[in-house]
């Protein structure tokens, strides 16, 4: 049982806190619900008797909001060549509500993003993972949504560089236009 002002976590949904607890008539019946006040001032009502049930969790502390951080900082896990298998992975890690598993959603592809550009389908999953990530982390950091955007930014930049800039070709744009081998190509 959660209480008004928890920080909560509504799988697929992201973090928010709870407004109320009201009792709502619905199609003739009478339930408790929590009524969720989620980021950008969405209210979402969720019955109070299946909350457990679809994975509504309290928010992440402190600790645990570094060690959901560390996990951008490492290398992509294994994924699926092929897209739809791929997708299909990375939604059931999203639909499990594991802010760890979300996490590894948006490292790996924003890797996949910047390696290689992704489907209409996985840059709307990875704009998902990534809202449910710093929703979480702005409660659990106590940090405004820009803060911790730059933080999880900042650290998948940082790993891809380490992991994955010395397997892209690199060309500089100079390279392109001015041969550095003496060549003359007028």
């Amino acid at each position: 049982m959660f209480n008004v002002g928890d920080k909560i976590v509504y799988p697929m949904h992201g973090a928010g806190t709870i407004d109320a607890i009201e009792e709502k008539d619905i199609l003739g019946q009478k339930q408790s619900y929590y009524i969720l006040k989620m980021p950008g001032e969405v209210k979402v009502m969720i019955p109070t008797a299946k909350a457990e049930e679809v994975g509504v969790r309290n928010i992440i502390n402190k600790e645990s909001a570094d060690e959901v951080l560390g996990v951008l900082e490492k290398d992509e896990t294994a994924m699926d060549k092929n897209w739809n298998k791929r997708y299909r992975d990375n939604m059931d890690k999203m639909k499990s509500g594991d802010i760890y598993e979300i996490a590894d959603v948006v490292r790996n592809l924003s890797f996949k993003q910047k390696e290689k550009g992704l489907s209409t389908g996985e840059k709307k999953m990875l704009n998902n993972a990534k809202q449910i990530l710093v929703s979480e982390l702005v409660l659990a950091e106590h940090a405004s949504k820009e803060e911790i955007e730059q933080i999880v930014d900042n650290k998948i930049n940082t790993s891809f560089m380490m992991f994955r800039a010395e397997d892209i070709k690199q060309e500089s744009v100079v390279n392109k236009f001015i041969p550095f081998d003496g060549t003359n190509n007028n």
